[in-house]
């Protein structure tokens, strides 16, 4: 399992993509794999054997690409095909340079196919299957080399929730960026006459400069704003919450923080784009709005929704299990047969 070096495995705070592998190598060794995972950095929180490529985290240099490629190439020097069947990438380059590797490598694409991004993913070795987070992520680029669309999931065996509606405010829980719709957000509750958290991820010069330029002259009494929080206050904002509100920009491919928010009981208000309607059962576990006037009525009506419909809803269909289960046909069928996975032989290589 390799891993982008700018994290550790699970991160404290923001970093959906290393929640979403934290979670499935704990579920993939639960069954009985061995996993090996290729990271950054002097420490992890998960089951698998763990193996740093350079003693620390790479976040300050996100945004470079030598940190990633050099990342690469140390993994493919460390993965011996006699010891692994299967390189599970989840890097932006990975699937660009994995034909070099003696392995064969399913890669997951976090983000949106498109664009640069999809330049590089059409340019990818054709023997290295490509893996979906969501259908409209597939659908964006449907000519890409996909094997199958494996959802996102969480663990929510720590995730607290509760049993009540939400009295606190609306909570706005994403990183600072047009994309994620904080201003409509603000507007959206100033119309609906509730109170509004924005708890936004804000330590890259562009989510500042977006920051102080827009949203700060925006903010007034009835806006609290919260700056890079860890995981566990985003848990408890989410649990105090009335709602979240998603009113996304773009095409997202998933949105972890719509599951989080459903495994604490809290309802969601999104937009419909991108993979909203794929993670919430309108009229359930929140509502769903075909545009920004329509968010202050579903803001005052979202609190006739139960909670536990929320969490059950998440257990159902985004476990970590079902994940992980999704990923064994994935690498079985690309393998060619489950004779190929899961041998559990030891891994000689230097691990913590």
């Amino acid at each position: 399992m390799v891993v982008p070096p700018w994290l550790p495995v699970p991160p404290p705070g923001y970093g959906g993509l290393e929640h979403v592998v934290a979670g499935l190598v704990d579920a993939l060794v639960e069954r009985g794999h061995a996993v090996t995972l290729f990271g950054a950095g002097p420490r992890h929180g998960t089951r698998a054997r763990f193996v740093p490529t350079c003693p620390d985290i790479q976040y300050p240099r996100l945004g470079e690409s030598l940190p990633e490629l050099a990342h690469l190439a140390q993994v493919r020097h460390l993965v011996d095909p006699a010891e692994f069947d299967l390189v599970h990438d989840h890097t932006t380059i990975g699937p660009l340079v994995a034909g070099r590797r003696a392995v064969p490598t399913v890669a997951t694409v976090h983000g949106n196919p498109v664009g640069e991004y999809g330049v590089v993913l059409g340019d990818a070795d054709r023997g290295v299957g490509l893996v979906a987070i969501s259908h409209t992520q597939r659908r964006l680029n449907p000519t890409l080399p996909w094997l199958g669309t494996v959802h996102n999931a969480l663990d929510i065996a720590d995730v607290p929730h509760k049993t009540e509606p939400g009295r606190g405010p609306v909570l706005w829980l994403a990183r600072f960026s047009p994309d994620k719709g904080p201003d409509l957000a603000i507007r959206a509750c100033r119309a609906a006459g509730l109170p509004l958290i924005l708890a936004g991820k804000c330590n890259e010069p562009a989510e500042r400069r977006y920051y102080e330029q827009v949203i700060a002259p925006m903010v007034g009494d009835d806006v609290t704003v919260v700056f890079d929080a860890d995981r566990e206050a985003a848990l408890r904002m989410l649990v105090d919450a009335r709602c979240l509100i998603m009113p996304i920009q773009w095409d997202e491919p998933f949105g972890m923080v719509i599951l989080e928010a459903m495994a604490t009981g809290t309802p969601v208000v999104a937009l419909d784009r991108g993979a909203v309607r794929e993670l919430v059962r309108p009229g359930v576990t929140g509502l769903v709005c075909d545009g920004p006037d329509d968010l202050p009525g579903a803001l005052r009506r979202v609190a006739e929704l139960e909670p536990g419909e929320c969490v059950a809803h998440v257990a159902r269909n985004f476990s970590t299990a079902t994940m992980a289960r999704g990923y064994e046909g994935v690498y079985r069928g690309f393998l060619g047969g489950p004779e190929h996975v899961a041998t559990g032989r030891p891994v000689p290589v230097a691990a913590r």
